[in-house]
C-alpha cells in the first residue's frame, strides 16, 4: 500500500507540469469574438495573464495604442473583444 501511494505521488509530480502547459493556449488560437474572462495578473500597460470561461489560460496582447491595460487589477473580470489574437477593445466589469 505504501509503495503504491508513493508511485501516485511520484506520477502526479511528473504530470502535473504537463497538464497546466496544456491548459495555456495561444490567444491566435481563440476565435474571433467577444470573452469574458479573469485576469490573473498584468504584466504590463499591453499585456495582461488571464483565465478564460473554459479553464485555460492565456497572455492577452493589446492590438491598438488605446488600449491599455495599466489600470486592471487581479481578480478583476473583464469583458474582451479578441481579433486575430490581440485585444481590440475592452471593458473591466469589476467596479472598484
Amino acid at each position: 500500500m505504501k509503495r503504491t501511494l508513493s508511485l501516485i505521488v511520484v506520477m502526479l509530480g511528473l504530470l502535473g507540469p504537463m497538464c497546466v502547459r496544456a491548459a495555456t493556449v495561444d490567444p491566435s488560437a481563440i476565435p474571433d469574438g467577444t470573452y469574458t474572462v479573469k485576469v490573473e495578473k498584468t504584466l504590463d500597460s499591453k499585456h495582461i495573464q488571464v483565465l478564460m470561461d473554459n479553464g485555460s489560460e492565456t497572455t492577452l496582447v493589446a492590438g491598438r495604442s488605446t488600449v491599455d491595460f495599466s489600470k486592471i487589477q487581479p481578480s478583476d473580470q473583464v469583458k474582451v473583444s479578441i481579433i486575430k489574437g490581440t485585444v481590440m477593445v475592452y471593458l473591466d466589469l469589476t467596479s472598484h
